[in-house]
């Protein structure tokens, strides 16, 4: 049986999240939200991001735009735009440990995630890099994600599922999905495994190098 680390990212949404949180709170459980610094910085973003800290969720760092992987990204100022930025805002409401993850593109594992810059942010920083092992596509099918899920969870020791709050379709699908991981026999934690965590509180793990992309020797900086 599965223990299930449940992660939310690419909101806070002004609709969305709350149906989640609501959800969650009948449910008895807790789970990670990594937010978008882009939502963070609008109107409504802090007074979601207070109502997820205030239930007693985890808030982490996912990026300010999540367009372009931080391995991918040729762009000047990267860091700052992407992850100061977002941290800045985050900092306001939640002082809890800084925890970020990575936009993968499809929830993709590779050197793109990370470029050298950013692990020195995170390392800077004492944050913890928080992977994934489960992408069952809520985005992509609305309706049937949860058999994926399920899958996942049969296969693995420790799963940290990616699901999305920002899908009102999909989202309607939660609670079942909940459900049938407790009829299963699975149980929820907030713990995380190590082959998530590539950097943990600042300090580099083994295999960090699978994740961070390196300049190709002789390339112009």
């Amino acid at each position: 049986m599965a223990q299930v680390h449940l992660t939310f990212d690419n909101g806070p949404h002004q609709t969305v999240t709350a149906e989640v949180l609501s959800v969650l709170e009948r449910r008895g459980l807790t789970a990670t939200f990594f937010v978008l610094g882009k939502h963070l910085a609008t109107p409504w973003g802090l007074d979601l991001a207070k109502r997820i800290r205030d239930a007693g969720h985890r808030l982490g760092n996912h990026s300010f735009n999540h367009e372009t992987p931080l391995g991918d990204d040729p762009g000047q100022h990267v860091v700052d735009r992407e992850l100061t930025a977002t941290q800045d805002l985050l900092d306001q409401v939640w002082d809890g440990p800084l925890w970020f993850r990575p936009f993968g593109g499809g929830g993709k594992l590779g050197p793109h995630l990370l470029s050298l810059d950013a692990v020195d942010w995170l390392i800077d920083r004492e944050a913890t890099c928080v992977l994934w092992n489960s992408v069952p596509g809520d985005w992509l099918d609305a309706q049937d994600w949860p058999d994926q899920a399920l899958a996942d969870a049969e296969r693995l020791e420790h799963d940290v599922i990616v699901l999305h709050d920002i899908l009102p379709e999909a989202m309607t699908r939660l609670d079942v999905f909940l459900g049938a991981l407790v009829d299963r026999g699975h149980t929820f934690t907030d713990g995380l495994p190590a082959d998530c965590l590539p950097i943990v509180d600042g300090a580099p793990q083994q295999g960090l190098e699978r994740f961070v992309s390196r300049p190709t020797p002789g390339a112009a900086p």
